[in-house]
């Protein structure tokens, strides 16, 4: 894994402005700069990057976030690809932290068999183009297929040559253990001690994931020999799993988010010509069903799906089988289907780019009228085919999570069936509760089988509960920090009831100031030794909530709190070292400037007067490198916890920090930062923070305060004395809240 101090450095090279402008035209305005959004259709310049803050934000869109957000976001990479994205390309060399053993064994069997990959992806392009039967077969196929060179590139299309163990042999020679050949899937072992290849004779097709990397091989054979499989695919590995992996979502995922739409295709020709065509937002489901794990990729880059399919009968069937995962999933589906002689390699070799965009737009139609139609059209006249016909139709309508969506075609399906919209409600209301008593179940196998492993594993793994109109999911790996309430402190049990809105207001202003200036210095504060030490912004914070036991009642906040806490130890061993390079900075500045030239002519001073020109000169330095070295540790320290935040692999923390992040990011105009004097919030901190504090423990009491005032309303007699006494006691605590906050309260006799 990246140790801390390589993330560290990885964050602080970063800079936002290269890193954007890799992929988006930039210009300067005043102390930002600004360009086209990434991620929507923007047509007037909405994304604005701020080289100060180290972030980016869209204020059309609302995307944005560090540079590691945004190339996660952009290039579709996990986080740890993220980083190493950034690594390379600021040429920072990885180090990792030790693993355990099993962590270790894992990742290098994952680490070699994607270099054998790799390894076996360039060999089969070797093959392709630099043998004489990978020119004679494989690339006069591809030609044929009408796939240029640049194309035949860009997806790594390959050639494995007709001999028994060609390839085996070739990667044992190059050092791969033979037995790695096997559980990768690219060699089967023959029995005798050695091994066979399993794509020989085959035009190889690489599979890639979602980083580009090669994980997997199809093979398609050119022979015309019935008892040979037409395609041949790698088995599943440590790398690759076919229930996630979808052919093309490499070279497609960039055009996908762009387009906000996807066309599922069935195989890697049909991907590869559309691809060719013009048409880049396009992946293939590689002929098998579509799963949760598809679904899931999809879901990364868009909602919207198109599925297109021979216009033939068996292509239409087979499109209405592989759907209804998609309603279920919730995403917007549309069919495509293509002339009976085409399926979709033909069709767009066959015609221009502008007459496929043509036909796209003429055809394309919404999966439940099309099926509907399909439907209809097989039952004609007879009653019993009308009746399972109108059913299979409401089965996929009430398969959609969206409660409107649902109505809105129930009342197109009573227009078409000429039925009651009411019966039909009724009928998907029934197979709504069918399904989800079905995904009740799966949820309950699901995590009985996670107790079994669990209580295998000596661990202990919680009950979890998902909503009922929800399918199976993953259950959820949420981090909650053991904080609980402390009886005796009225914060506390306040913070314990259900929290209003006002409460919820002053918690996300105080995590937004710890995520925007948690490391800023605040004041020297006494402890209890009597020492004085400088205390940040965070430590500030984190004592006055010790102090009256009061706890972020969002759970959300709360993680980010206890995470934030986890860095300031972290925090002070990097300021020491940022400061020894600082102080060499400042150096090399003062020795610069000492070095350079005055204007006045040394001759003409005499030496007094050349000795105290020499001193001004020294002072007037010294001043402006104490200056600059000041404003540099401020810069450090308020964007250390907001560059770690906004970084950080978790990714529910990761976009509440981008989002306090860019809350208070400037639009400012030329004008304005040219001739406004501009007072940051950075620099009122010190009345900031403990006034936020203080506006949330009033919240607290107040909404605690009203919850003793209802008690008393139903109380008994017995119990009125005790409860009038909580309320002086807090409208107490409260008079000494507001003489600070500024608030006037009064206090009734």
């Amino acid at each position: 894994m990246i140790d801390h101090n390589t993330v560290q450095q990885i964050l602080d090279t970063a800079d936002i402005v290269d890193v954007v402008s890799d992929f988006v035209a930039l210009k300067r305005r005043g102390a930002n700069w600004i360009g086209l959004c990434p991620f929507h259709n923007d047509r007037r310049p909405s994304f604005y990057v701020s080289r100060a803050k180290g972030i980016c934000k869209c204020f059309a869109c609302g995307e944005g976030g560090s540079a590691v957000n945004f190339i996660m976001k952009h290039e579709q990479l996990s986080y740890p690809e993220a980083l190493r994205y950034l690594a390379r390309k600021y040429h920072i060399e990885i180090q990792e932290k030790e693993l355990t053993d099993e962590e270790k064994q894992a990742q290098t069997e994952r680490e070699a068999m994607l270099m054998l990959n790799e390894w076996a992806c360039s060999y089969f392009e070797k093959q392709l183009h630099e043998t004489q039967a990978g020119q004679d077969i494989g690339l006069t196929y591809f030609k044929e297929r009408g796939f240029n060179d640049a194309t035949i590139k860009e997806f790594r299309l390959g050639y494995s040559s007709e001999g028994y163990d060609d390839f085996y042999k070739a990667a044992v020679a190059q050092g791969f253990n033979p037995q790695l050949l096997f559980d990768v899937g690219l060699c089967i072992a023959d029995g005798r001690g050695g091994g066979r290849d399993r794509f020989r004779g085959r035009v190889m097709f690489p599979i890639m994931n979602i980083a580009g990397k090669v994980i997997a091989f199809g093979g398609r054979t050119l022979k015309k020999d019935k008892d040979i499989a037409k395609y041949v695919n790698s088995p599943e590995s440590v790398i690759y799993s076919k229930r996630d992996v979808i052919y093309g979502l490499y070279q497609a995922k960039r055009e996908i988010s762009k387009a906000d739409k996807c066309f599922i295709v069935e195989g890697y020709a049909d991907v590869i010509s559309m691809h060719q065509a013009g048409f880049k937002n396009v992946i293939a489901s590689s002929g098998t069903a579509l799963t949760e794990g598809h679904i899931h990729a999809i879901r990364r880059f868009t909602n919207n799906v198109t599925e297109m399919f021979d216009g033939d009968a068996a292509g239409i069937k087979a499109a209405i089988r592989g759907v209804d995962m998609l309603l279920k999933e919730g995403l917007n589906i549309k069919v495509l289907p293509l002339p009976p002689e085409d399926d979709p390699d033909t069709f767009v070799r066959a015609h221009s780019y502008a007459e496929v965009e043509q036909y796209i737009e003429e055809n394309e139609a919404d999966f439940i009228n099309f099926k509907s139609s399909v439907v209809l059209k097989d039952a004609k006249n007879d009653p019993i085919k009308r009746t399972a016909a109108i059913t299979d139709v409401v089965k996929s309508i009430a398969l959609i999570p969206d409660e409107i969506a649902r109505m809105v075609y129930a009342k197109e399906c009573s227009n078409m069936f000429s039925m009651d919209e009411q019966a039909i409600l009724r009928q998907i209301k029934h197979y709504r509760g069918k399904y989800q008593e079905q995904w009740r179940k799966e949820r309950q196998q699901q995590q009985a089988r996670e107790q079994r492993m669990a209580a295998q594993s000596g661990e202990n793994v919680p009950q979890v509960v998902g909503p009922d109109d929800m399918p199976p999911a993953p259950l959820p790996d949420d981090f909650t920090p053991e904080v609980g309430p402390v009886e005796t402190s009225p914060l506390a049990t306040a913070a314990t009831a259900n929290v209003a809105n006002g409460v919820h207001v002053q918690e996300r202003e105080v995590i937004r100031l710890i995520v925007n200036y948690g490391m800023c210095y605040l004041a020297d504060t006494q402890y209890e030794d009597g020492s004085m030490r400088p205390t940040t912004v965070l430590e500030y914070i984190n004592n006055e909530l010790m102090l009256d036991s009061m706890s972020f009642s969002d759970q959300l906040y709360l993680r980010t709190f206890e995470i934030a806490k986890q860095y300031i130890t972290p925090f002070y061993s990097d300021l020491e070292e940022f400061k020894v390079k600082l102080e060499e900075r400042t150096r090399q500045y003062i020795a610069e400037e000492m070095a350079k030239t005055d204007d006045e002519e040394p001759e003409a001073l005499d030496s007094a007067a050349l000795i105290n020109a020499q001193e001004r000169k020294e002072k007037n330095v010294l001043a402006k490198a104490n200056v600059m070295d000041n404003n540099e540790q401020t810069e450090y320290r308020s964007g250390y916890l907001m560059k770690v935040l906004c970084s950080i692999d978790d990714d529910d923390v990761r976009q509440l920090a981008c989002d306090l992040a860019t809350d208070n990011m400037p639009q400012l105009s030329k004008i304005h930062t040219q001739y406004a004097v501009i007072v940051e919030e950075r620099d009122k901190l010190q009345s900031i923070v403990p006034e936020r504090i203080y506006n949330w423990k009033n919240a607290l009491l107040v909404m605690r305060i009203n919850e003793v005032k209802d008690q008393i309303a139903h109380a008994s007699p017995e119990q009125l004395p005790q409860l009038m006494e909580q309320l002086q006691e807090l409208y107490g605590v409260r008079h000494k809240l507001a003489a600070i906050i500024g608030d006037r309260v009064v206090n009734p006799k």
